[in-house]
């Protein structure tokens, strides 16, 4: 009985138990770490070559550092009269403040009237929403261009702003959120005498928010990376956003790679402190649209 006892106390060591614990936990940090290490170098890399001179990056031999830590490359970058660096950032940040917002608001509006709006031939509506996502870009992109170069939309910034306000996948979002919106909540706004329009305004748009700050930032994600609908539009370099004057430093004559990766660096620097910041909301509105699951 003794021995019985014992060996089952030590069955059930509980110290045992904590070293298990302890051993998954640091297996579970080291896989972690390895997948974010890998993640991460693409990032090292491209601030490393971004200190370098065009004799290192292009070098066969791999150096983990510069022989010399220089900022030239940023100061070049600036101070090339070729290519209006500044000009384009400010005309990124321009277009992706102005596309995030309006699109976002739109998208929510028409997602609301689809959902609650009892009007003929919702479903209809719904339906051609839908069916535009199935059409490939390259379909509309000359008559896009068509229809924004007769209004006089050429080397203008609403030129390019305009057709990145419709998102027909944020309406769809927005939809099936509302859809899940608590009726009551609406009705005790119709008891109080507000119209569609009012119950929209005060009661379904603040309580969206969520909704709007992930959309809002895939959206201004969005805007910023734009490169084919900006490239064709904002010929003049004064309209060129950045990801346009990044890409002069590849040419066919000439790569200048120092300058490629400098710029580089400065472009993603908004994407990632707007991801950070947004992450959260991003993973809360995607599951609370209806579409998780």
């Amino acid at each position: 009985m003794t021995g019985a006892t014992k060996g089952t106390t030590s069955a059930v060591d509980p110290r045992a138990g904590r070293h298990r614990g302890l051993a998954g936990t640091i297996v579970t940090y080291l896989v972690l770490g390895l997948v974010s290490a890998v993640f991460l170098l693409p990032f090292y890399v491209m601030l490393r070559n971004s200190m370098m001179t065009q004799m290192e990056v292009s070098s066969p031999d791999w150096h983990w550092l510069p022989a010399v830590f220089s900022l030239d490359n940023y100061r070049d970058l600036f101070s090339d009269p070729s290519v209006p660096m500044g000009t384009a950032l400010g005309n990124s940040l321009l277009i992706a403040v102005v596309t995030a917002p309006v699109s976002t608001i739109f998208a929510s509006m028409a997602g609301y009237a689809l959902a609650r709006l009892p009007v003929p031939g919702r479903g209809a509506v719904l339906t051609y929403v839908v069916v535009t996502m199935m059409i490939p870009g390259s379909v509309t992109f000359v008559p896009t261009f068509v229809v924004v170069g007769a209004l006089g939309g050429v080397n203008t910034t609403w030129g390019i702003i305009a057709p990145g306000l419709f998102n027909a996948f944020a309406v769809l979002l927005f939809r099936n959120f509302y859809l899940r919106f608590p009726a009551e909540i609406e009705e005790a706004g119709r008891l109080d005498g507000l119209g569609y329009l009012g119950v929209y305004r005060r009661l379904a748009l603040p309580n969206s928010v969520t909704m709007l700050a992930s959309l809002g930032a895939l959206s201004f994600i969005d805007a910023w990376n734009a490169f084919l609908w900006p490239l064709v539009i904002g010929q003049d370099p004064a309209s060129w956003t950045a990801q346009i004057a990044l890409s002069t430093f590849l040419t066919a004559q000439s790569v200048n790679l120092p300058g490629l990766f400098a710029g580089a660096v400065i472009i993603i620097i908004p994407l990632a402190v707007m991801f950070l910041v947004a992450q959260r909301h991003i993973v809360q509105g995607l599951t609370t649209s209806g579409l998780k699951g």
